[in-house]
């Protein structure tokens, strides 16, 4: 399987166009000395305040840029990891001309490498398939924090992190769209099908409608 290292102007786009570009595509982290690689078979798509035709509740760059939010407003192809639940980190690719935001939630992948590492990260995972399934288990098997990476650069081919996209076209007409998982009120429908996902593919997380937690809950992603 060939992979390339994409430039800059790939994610000078809407987080919506790229998500389903990244399927297939290879994000090796190198974190405390270890490198880990997962390939990615799920994604989904925000977009944050002015950006796109319809207004995304799910979004934590809805309302402009805050502390928490500042790098989905910055260059993209970095990430963006933010904490939620006091508990776990998520992954996001930030999308969008610099200064705008828009952002792709790496949601789940197949760890291809490091699979040792993974496992010691990942301790209470039952299956290889559980080490990346679903977005705060990906952060973890990869060892991505934010307080250590939010904000790094995706093409720095020595850095942290590097993205490697698919350079195959093969899985395209696997691609699945649907609603986003545990996001609430209209932005988990299917008024926003921007979650994205290669069919078949066991790693994929199960769909879950958002839980009703009181009128003052936060949205469940980036």
């Amino acid at each position: 399987m060939s992979h390339t290292l994409p430039d800059r102007s790939f994610f000078e786009r809407s987080a919506l166009e790229v998500a389903p570009l990244l399927l297939g595509a290879t994000l090796t982290s190198r974190v405390g000395g270890a490198e880990v690689a997962v390939r990615i078979t799920e994604t989904e798509a925000y977009l944050g305040l002015g950006t796109g035709d319809v207004h995304d509740e799910g979004s934590h760059a809805r309302m402009g840029p805050t502390a928490r939010n500042r790098s989905m407003f910055g260059p993209p192809g970095h990430l963006y990891v933010y904490f939620i639940y006091g508990m776990y980190d998520n992954v996001n690719v930030v999308c969008s001309p610099d200064g705008q935001a828009s952002g792709v939630l790496l949601r789940a992948g197949e760890i291809v490498s490091g699979h040792d590492t993974a496992w010691a990260r990942r301790p209470t995972a039952k299956t290889a398939r559980d080490l990346a399934r679903g977005p705060a288990r990906l952060a973890m098997a990869l060892g991505f924090e934010r307080a250590h990476h939010d904000g790094i650069d995706l093409l720095n081919p020595h850095g942290q992190a590097v993205l490697r996209l698919d350079a195959s076209a093969a899985h395209r007409d696997t691609i699945r769209t649907g609603p986003r998982v545990g996001v609430s009120g209209n932005a988990g429908t299917d008024r926003f099908p921007w979650r994205f996902w290669l069919d078949g593919e066991p790693t994929v997380s199960p769909y879950r409608a958002a839980k009703v937690r009181g009128a003052g809950t936060r949205p469940r992603s980036s």
